[in-house]
């Protein structure tokens, strides 16, 4: 019964009660504390407390979502503890935890080695998506239409292909490797266009021009397809609670 409440506390659903949205809110907020120490170069000694207590509540959150594991996946069984340390869950949580854990003993302090290595804590990000319903709305949306985005992708990856292969071989002078044509054809796919490498001859701008072109309908047609699949489960969802 005590495993029954956690869990409905813990999990985000589609009617959950005040006490799972107070969590859940609270949990997000712990993650943009979290993060907070990434925009400064010191390690300032406030840092170090709020370390503390974001680690002490991300162990919590790790620990009642593993005992809860078994109604979450439907399994009734030992099996359903045994495997949730390898869900891609449980190792996102326990990267958000890991550059925190300097302060419980010295050995975990190999991780803070190199500055690169805090950017672990950006790991905390991806809990949003387990604490907040919107981003399961968009999670759901993205699974639901994963055949269109990857059609659409499939043909990003093509078209950039062949347009850097167009442009490395219409102006080798201007990109010296098909690397150099590749980031061409990709900025100028996203419409993007740094303008730190560009074509200088008639016939490249010309290519560049309808480059630009169709990628701004190619870029538009996943966000279409976002949005269209997130309406629809907006109406779902609506409907579910009426």
């Amino acid at each position: 019964m005590i495993r029954e409440k956690i869990f409905e506390v813990v999990e985000v659903r589609d009617r959950g009660g005040v006490a799972s949205r107070v969590y859940n809110q609270f949990m997000l907020l712990l993650v943009v504390v979290s993060l907070l120490p990434l925009a400064f170069k010191e390690n300032y000694a406030v840092f170090a407390v709020t370390d503390k207590v974001v680690v002490a509540f991300f162990v919590l959150d790790y620990l009642l979502n593993w005992l809860t594991e078994d109604l979450r996946s439907g399994r009734r069984s030992i099996w359903a503890f045994l495997r949730y340390p390898f869900t891609l869950q449980a190792i996102v949580d326990l990267l958000s935890i890991l550059p925190a854990m300097s302060f419980v003993h010295d050995g975990f302090r190999l991780l803070r080695l190199s500055r690169g290595l805090r950017l672990l804590r950006l790991a905390a990000v991806f809990k949003v998506a387990h604490h907040s319903q919107n981003m399961v709305l968009v999670l759901r949306t993205m699974r639901d239409s994963r055949d269109s985005l990857l059609a659409v992708c499939y043909l990003a990856v093509g078209y950039i292909l062949l347009s850097a292969l167009v442009i490395f071989n219409v102006e080798p002078q201007t990109y010296p490797s098909f690397f150099d044509a590749l980031y061409w054809a990709t900025v100028s796919l996203t419409t993007v266009g740094y303008g730190d490498i560009y074509p200088v001859t008639m016939l490249g701008r010309c290519v560049t021009m309808l480059s630009s072109l169709l990628g701004i309908a190619l870029i538009a047609l996943p966000a279409g397809i976002i949005t269209a699949g997130y309406m629809n489960a907006l109406h779902e969802l609506k409907q579910k609670r009426q």
